[in-house]
């Protein structure tokens, strides 16, 4: 191993850094909930009332997705198995304590403590699906040290970003389709535009799957999608938003995977099914119902938007992507545009559409807790009406169908923006020398940063990936 790319000093003073930083921050600010306080319960609290018991399942159900479902997808490379998957691991374990504190301070700071409980993990945990994301933008060619840099600028430009949009622009967006897909999506990008490697678009020795890489990734695949309804529903209100929550998500990732099988098996030249589509483009539905994913859009709205997802996403791969890369700089390893950003668009579209045609005729008075916005605000007769019929119904903002679109499509831009400038700049930071950059011809190979067991394949005893493609063609 050179000593340009040698973990031995840089990963442990690194880590250490951090852990240092992170104890003495959690020594000072962060404190139990109320939920967690023992001094806070008696013989007058119920146990089985705690938040415990609303928010683990979902929790746990994100915790599977993040460690094993994104492991799995990102260990499909031949020669870089060990690398996607633990490195997931150790960025996400760090992502998470890291956003703990970082979500804390804007979200969850009072009486100058971070009160912490199974909520904040949950949503510690969306901001670690948010890094990760953006980590397929890069896979292969960076390594451990910069992948932990990454989380550590990215998560507080995530969490200002998300806090500014819902405490000032004040939107919908129940599946996290704007502040986590798009979001994780454009930050990815912009770290990949500024680490772009000319010699990559002629194709790399390493850039190749194989027959266990390739099960053990549609693994992750099945993973994420068998989990996914919980991902989109479990920050909705409880009850009837949360119960169409998962159905619209179930509905929408069925229709992008019939969907998905038959394009693959249509654009193929010998009629056979392909592994990248199965692996990826049969969860394009579940983010393109997120926007929407707790309104009444209505099942057969689901049902189009997972095969519109679906074939945006497919054709992203096809032709997007090769552009993309040859002509501005961007290569997106895992083709995170297709199936976070196009299918982020396509979502957030369909919501602003879904809140320029809700009605209380279809709703009902519960539009005005669905919609809080639109809610009378502090003083509106009809708020008082409207308390009668939803208990603890919030003032909300007064705002018009048209006047929410508008602050949707603010969100979706502003978003964007941030995003993306925030990845150029962190870009620039990972290409500090010292950070152990993998060179080109290192690049996808898990032999840099690993010691490799006995049964390790060299690339010369397999087929070449232009073999392959000539005998898949």
């Amino acid at each position: 191993m050179t000593a340009s790319t040698s973990l031995r000093v840089r990963l442990p003073v690194l880590v250490l850094v951090l852990e240092v930083v992170i104890l003495v921050l959690y020594a000072l600010f962060v404190t139990y909930d109320d939920n967690a306080n023992a001094k806070l319960q008696n013989n007058q609290t119920d146990p089985m009332e705690n938040s415990l018991y609303r928010d683990y399942p979902y929790f746990a159900d994100v915790q599977v997705m993040i460690f094993i479902g994104f492991g799995c997808l990102l260990a499909f490379f031949r020669f870089y198995g060990f690398s996607g998957m633990v490195f997931n691991f150790l960025t996400a374990t760090f992502a998470i304590q890291w956003a703990i504190l970082v979500q804390g301070f804007f979200q969850f700071n009072y009486d100058g403590k971070i009160h912490l409980g199974v909520i904040n993990l949950l949503n510690a945990e969306f901001a670690c699906a948010v890094v990760l994301i953006s980590f397929g933008a890069v896979l292969g060619k960076t390594s451990p040290v910069q992948l932990l840099v990454m989380a550590l600028l990215e998560i507080p430009v995530f969490a200002l970003t998300e806090w500014a949009v819902l405490k000032y622009i004040r939107i919908n967006d129940a599946g996290g389709t704007i502040l986590i897909h798009l979001f994780a999506c454009y930050f990815g990008l912009g770290v990949t535009f500024v680490l772009y490697r000319p010699s990559l678009n002629e194709g790399h020795e390493k850039i190749i799957t194989s027959y266990h890489s390739d099960i053990l990734s549609v693994m992750g695949t099945l993973f994420l999608w068998v989990f996914w309804p919980s991902f989109n529903s479990a920050l909705t209100f409880k009850g009837d938003d949360q119960h169409r929550a998962i159905l619209h998500t179930f509905i929408g990732l069925s229709s992008s995977t019939i969907t998905a099988f038959a394009l693959s098996a249509m654009f193929n030249r010998r009629g056979k099914l392909t592994m990248a589509d199965i692996q990826n483009v049969t969860l394009a539905g579940g983010v393109t119902v997120g926007a929407s994913v707790d309104m009444m859009i209505s099942p057969a709205a689901a049902y189009t938007l997972g095969i519109m997802g679906c074939t945006a996403c497919f054709f992203g791969y096809k032709y997007l992507s090769p552009f993309l890369s040859r002509h501005m700089r961007i290569q997106d390893q895992c083709g995170i545009h297709n199936l976070h950003g196009l299918t982020g668009l396509i979502s957030s579209t369909a919501g602003i559409c879904a809140i320029l045609l809700a009605t209380e005729e279809v709703y009902g008075p519960s539009m005005y807790q669905i919609f809080s916005h639109r809610a009378p605000p502090e003083g509106d007769p009809k708020l008082l009406e409207l308390q009668g019929l939803i208990p603890g119904l919030k003032p909300g903002l007064g705002r018009t169908a048209e006047e929410q679109a508008l602050f949707q499509v603010a969100a979706v831009f502003s978003t964007i923006a941030a995003s993306t400038l925030g990845g150029l700049l962190t870009g620039l930071v990972l290409k500090l020398p010292f950070l152990a950059s993998p060179s080109d011809e290192n690049c996808f190979d898990d032999e840099l940063f690993f010691d490799m067991p006995p049964d390790w394949q060299s690339t010369e005893v397999l087929k070449s990936p232009i073999e392959w493609e000539e005998k898949g063609n």
